[in-house]
């Protein structure tokens, strides 16, 4: 698959229409992982606290993150992802601990007060990376890009 995606990115005139339709073929494949709320992998993700207990989606209480999900493409390449700061701790999980005060303070949800710790650890809920489904429409397109070339209409 990334032989044929390597291939018709060199044989292509306008590389960049090729990558543009990457591009959106990963961001809809990122988006999906939302609605299925799993990783790359198809593994589920850790619930969040207010899913479990209150109901609705993890990762998706505003769709502030997924709604985010954007690509750029460039005659070099794609590349896919957010511009959201808290993406990258739920992207690889992770510690969080205070820096400037002596403890963190949130709000539990539902209205149930506030709890202060010193750090917590957040769960990884990896949504962006290469799934089955979307090597498979890379291919497609890669493939789609090589076909138009060598019926004459080279890039596209």
């Amino acid at each position: 698959m990334l032989s044929d995606l390597k291939q018709a990115a060199g044989r292509a005139e306008r590389p960049r229409e090729l990558w543009d339709e990457v591009g959106a073929a990963l961001v809809v494949s990122t988006q999906q992982r939302f609605e299925d709320e799993e990783d790359p992998q198809g593994s589920p993700w850790p619930q969040s606290l207010r899913a479990r207990f209150f109901g609705g989606r993890t990762l998706t209480d505003t769709a502030n993150l997924v709604q985010s999900i954007t690509h750029e493409a460039s005659d070099d390449g794609v590349a896919v992802g957010t511009n959201v700061l808290y993406a990258a701790i739920h992207q690889t999980g992770g510690r969080i601990e205070a820096k400037k005060a002596r403890a963190l303070r949130f709000r539990l949800p539902g209205g149930n007060g506030f709890v202060t710790v010193k750090a917590v650890t957040m769960p990884q809920r990896a949504f962006l990376g290469l799934d089955e489904a979307a090597g498979k429409e890379i291919a497609a397109i890669a493939g789609a890009y090589l076909g138009a070339e060598e019926g004459g209409n080279a890039g596209r």
